[in-house]
């Protein structure tokens, strides 16, 4: 076999790991970032724990997903946040009619309604919400997005004087655009979308909701977001 088919087989291979109704099913919610057991797992797929742990298997074997057991659970999340931006940007090639589904209830409809106006893409923020900061990062000339996302030196200053600690040790780009699969316009990920979700969530300007990865922007939210960066809060709703 020449090196071409070998790499040809590899990513077929690879591409078999989410061609599964189940293994999709289980990327798309650890898209929240958490660990999650196996039971949990196994009833959001709608499936037997025994089918599920073959699954998983699977997904560990390809690299997709880590994870370590305590005492008999076995806890599973995503390997790391290139396999979240691969999950992400499979959802966000899906045509418009594909996601999200018509919901069959009415909790259901309010749970789509609310990953839409805001969710956790992995650990930024995604849906409007993230659109919408994205957005004003960039108006504001804290954001590039001309040549690829890059935060700019007034962007820097900024983060700074919000209180935001940007890591800038690792590999991880510093900006990295993620195209959101609700709003079809990318988002704000990489090392500084990290450190604005979790400073967002620490400070309370957002608080999940429901089990999912939906976010509710808080008032003290609102109100930081527009007087730092002129966010309507049309836009956070």
């Amino acid at each position: 076999m020449t090196t071409k088919d070998s790499r040809a087989a590899g990513l077929a291979s690879f591409a078999a790991l989410v061609a599964d109704d189940t293994r999709a099913a289980c990327l798309l919610a650890l898209l929240d970032g958490r660990a999650w057991t196996a039971g949990e797992l196994a009833r959001h797929a709608g499936v037997a724990a025994s089918t599920l742990s073959e699954h998983l298997s699977r997904l560990v074997a390809g690299g997709l997903l880590t994870e370590e057991r305590q005492g008999r659970h076995r806890y599973v999340r995503l390997a790391d946040a290139r396999a979240a931006q691969l999950v992400e940007g499979l959802a966000a090639q899906l045509p418009p009619t594909a996601l999200p589904h018509q919901p069959r209830t009415l909790r259901e409809s309010s749970a789509g309604s609310a990953m839409v106006r805001g969710r956790t893409c992995y650990d930024h923020l995604a849906g409007r919400l993230g659109t919408a900061i994205t957005d004003a990062l960039t108006e504001r000339g804290f954001l590039r997005q001309d040549t690829g996302f890059a935060l700019t030196d007034s962007g820097l200053d900024w983060f700074g004087s919000a209180g935001i600690v940007l890591d800038r040790t690792g590999r991880r780009p510093l900006a990295r655009a993620c195209l959101d699969w609700t709003e079809r316009r990318p988002h704000l990920a990489g090392a500084a979308g990290a450190a604005l979700c979790r400073h967002a969530l620490e400070a309370g300007w957002c608080v999940r909701i429901g089990t999912e990865r939906a976010v509710r922007v808080t008032p003290a939210g609102e109100l930081a977001l527009s007087s730092m960066l002129g966010v309507p809060s049309g836009a956070l709703h």
